[in-house]
């Protein structure tokens, strides 16, 4: 990829108040693409770094789990800027660990809502924006290495992240005719602030992750991100429907 591989392009990102969402939103702008940076409390942060450095960013606040949110999420970007040409679905939550016949009923529903009904929404509007275009774009989505085997103790986290491979996989074959190309991320344990924060939380899970990382440690979210801008660019033009694991071989398949 090029310095300006994206000049001109509206990208949204969502999940880009911090962690990887932030990291892909200031790695496209710096690649010269105008940024929707998208997140539940807002992405001032994100944005002030992005238009500090120069770049061109827009501030949204946006609840993934509701449809009117999500459809102004996409409407005012465009209202801003023009159009749309990628996305980033990136918004997404964990929980506690806890055995699958002890699990809190009300977190399975607000997992699911988020990383689950949240991607299919947030796809659901920005394809109806790319077809409507008539020009192509592309699409990522964050699941995780939980996409693709079990996590024990997270049942709707696993679930969810499964289900967003199906999602993916399903409208890449449906829009590959219009040009529109689909792929998923699948990130390993990646130093986040959710990442932290469940670590705090579980003295286990703290202690064993680094002993099942490849790596001994948690990956930078910088390289992550950049994995979606790739998939996201020209570069990448042939590449739709992969399910992409960036763990530094934690799961090799």
């Amino acid at each position: 990829m090029t310095q300006d591989d994206f000049d001109g392009r509206t990208v949204i990102v969502t999940g880009a108040a911090g962690g990887i969402g932030a990291a892909a939103a200031t790695e496209f702008a710096a690649r010269g693409a105008r940024v929707a940076a998208a997140d539940v409390q807002g992405c001032a942060q994100t944005v002030a770094a992005i238009t500090d450095a120069g770049g061109t960013a827009l501030d949204l606040t946006v609840d993934v789990r509701d449809h009117e949110s999500v459809r102004a999420m996409v409407a005012q970007t465009v209202d801003r800027f023009g159009g749309l040409d990628a996305a980033f679905n990136n918004a997404g939550v964990s929980h506690a660990l806890a055995a699958f016949h002890e699990s809190d009923v009300d977190e399975w529903h607000r997992v699911l809502a988020v990383n689950l009904s949240g991607v299919y929404l947030c796809m659901r509007e920005e394809l109806a924006q790319l077809v409507r275009q008539e020009r192509g774009g592309a699409i990522v989505n964050t699941s995780s290495g939980a996409g693709v085997v079990a996590s024990p103790m997270m049942a709707a986290y696993t679930a969810s992240k499964h289900g967003v491979l199906g999602l993916t996989k399903v409208a890449a074959q449906e829009y590959a005719r219009q040009a529109i190309r689909v792929n998923a991320i699948l990130p390993g344990p990646t130093d986040t602030p959710m990442m932290r924060a469940s670590m705090e939380a579980s003295p286990f899970l703290a202690q064993i992750v680094p002993k099942t990382t490849p790596t001994g440690k948690l990956a930078v979210a910088d390289d992550v991100a950049t994995t979606a801008v790739w998939l996201c660019s020209d570069a990448a033009r042939l590449v739709s429907g992969v399910s992409l694991v960036v763990d530094g071989g934690q799961i090799c398949r």
